[in-house]
């Protein structure tokens, strides 16, 4: 029997051929093999299929469960995904059990600028190419940053490139150049920075993946991108000297990129 009709706030646990059921008290908590998460407003996701497949080929990597259980268990969120309200859901893959679930949260505040902890951070991820794995330790991170008064953390490479932050991609322009981290360093493959660059490729706009420290930043206009606050413009950096110029192209990218959510599909293309 397939999930019918929203669920509400909470964990969900996925059995197949009985849909979501509200988790066990202990299931909350423990270490995640694959995780993605994204934002739905009123019915209305950007780029669904795009986190599906990332969760999904993520799953395979580490043996998780087989492609026709996985289209099943997306079938059943799908299905069960409020249609009103915003919210921040996030997909599940549990290490050990290797069970599938469904983490439905309300959605934060959204930020259209954000403070970044310039002292930089180096990286502590285990799994970098992963989402799932290293959540807790990001999660220490971004309260490392809060507390010294900023929102975010850039994380770096041994060498002091910038290689992401703890929750968004990095990208940053140089004239008329839109520049990210090479693909070669270890960085998650956001699904936002994507969506941005080849926005880019059909304006004919430059882009570049170019290896730069965090004071090479200085002056730039530089975006935290990711699937919540979709672009966020850096407004100021904490822990060191740093210009932070207007923020000229931030604005027409944001409604671009809010203009991509759609509604939630009624029924996903089963495919084997």
């Amino acid at each position: 029997m397939e999930t019918r009709g929203a669920v509400a706030e909470g964990l969900w646990a996925w059995t197949p051929g009985r849909g979501l059921a509200p988790a066990p008290e202990q299931a909350t908590g423990g270490r995640l093999l694959v995780a993605d998460s994204w934002l739905l407003r009123e019915g209305r996701v950007r780029a669904y299929a795009r986190h599906r497949e990332r969760f999904s080929r993520s799953c395979g990597e580490c043996g998780g469960p087989e492609p026709r259980r996985l289209v099943a268990f997306w079938q059943d969120v799908t299905a069960a995904l409020p249609r009103t309200g915003a919210w921040f859901p996030r997909v599940e893959l549990a290490a050990g059990s290797l069970e599938l679930r469904l983490l439905l949260r309300p959605a934060p505040p959204l930020g259209t600028g954000v403070r970044l902890w310039a002292a930089g951070q180096s990286d502590p991820r285990t799994v970098p190419r992963r989402k799932g794995p290293d959540l807790d330790t990001l999660a220490r991170v971004r309260r490392r940053a809060a507390g010294e008064g900023a929102e975010e953390a850039v994380l770096i490479a041994p060498s002091g490139t910038v290689l992401e932050s703890a929750t968004a991609g990095v990208l940053w322009w140089e004239d008329d150049t839109l520049c990210l981290p090479p693909p070669r360093l270890p960085v998650l493959p956001s699904v936002t920075a994507g969506l941005v660059q080849e926005r880019a490729l059909r304006s004919g706009l430059r882009i570049a993946h170019r290896e730069r420290t965090v004071a090479e930043l200085d002056g730039r206009e530089v975006w935290l991108v990711n699937a919540l606050h979709g672009i966020r413009p850096v407004t100021g950096w904490v822990g060191r000297p740093m210009r932070v110029p207007p923020a000229e192209r931030a604005g027409e990218w944001r409604t671009w990129l809010d203009g991509l959510m759609e509604p939630l599909p009624c029924r996903l293309n089963r495919r084997k």
